[in-house]
């Protein structure tokens, strides 16, 4: 597949990407790719799954008028206001979630989980979790300002929470802190992950990094879990 293809398709599987796709899918699911084709052939348990592009979603803000609704509702934005930054992201979040996803892009997403499903059972559940395509500068990070949401099942709950994803662009605290960092908040697109939930009561779930977080010491791995 060129990468002009790549760039316009809705959906990519994390077999499909790598840490250089952050344009398409966002850090995180860029980096879920990379994993899965990294570490799967050393024996790495990592959980299949596909990514709804960047390219999904700007096709949903074009398609559906968002854009320029959402320009609009921002208009006059003061976020050092509050009532006026809860106002204004409480309009755009709702004519989010009050807008639908064109069928087009409906279709590859149902499809892509249908796919999934066949590698494990029907109604398999999937965290559905948010990528945002702006990448973390050294006095920026956007880490933890979009929502997850996990045990998901069908397709209906799926589309549902891909919508409120989309959503959490504009949290309050998303939309100050791309104000306070002079961002554009349409210049920034969302991906969504869509991945295979593990098994919470046959194993652990937590965080682990290749370095001591506290001192910097880069010859430990720390793992933070939970049974």
């Amino acid at each position: 597949m060129s990468q002009t293809d790549r760039k316009s398709k809705f959906i990519l599987w994390f077999d499909e990407l790598g840490i250089e796709d952050v344009p398409l899918v966002g850090g995180k699911n860029a980096s879920l790719g990379e994993m899965y084709r990294q570490l799967t052939s050393k024996g790495m348990k990592v959980p299949n799954g596909f990514a709804v592009t960047a390219a999904a979603y700007r096709h949903y803000l074009e398609k559906s008028g968002l854009r320029e609704k959402i320009r609009g509702e921002l208009s006059g934005l003061n976020t050092r206001n509050m009532d006026s930054l809860s106002a204004k992201g409480h309009g755009v979040r709702q004519l989010i979630l009050r807008t639908p996803i064109p069928p087009e892009i409906e279709y590859e997403i149902i499809a892509a989980y249908e796919r999934l499903e066949g590698q494990g059972h029907r109604g398999m559940d999937v965290a559905v979790r948010s990528s945002a395509t702006a990448e973390d500068l050294p006095d920026a990070s956007f880490a933890g300002q979009q929502e997850t949401f996990l045990n998901i099942r069908g397709s209906h709950e799926l589309l549902d929470a891909c919508r409120k994803c989309f959503a959490s662009l504009f949290t309050n605290r998303a939309i100050s802190y791309r104000e306070d960092k002079n961002f554009d908040h349409l210049s920034i697109a969302l991906s969504i992950g869509v991945q295979k939930m593990v098994r919470s009561d046959l194993a652990c779930s937590g965080v682990m990094f290749t370095i001591d977080t506290e001192t910097g010491f880069d010859k430990i791995v720390l793992i933070n879990s939970a049974w």
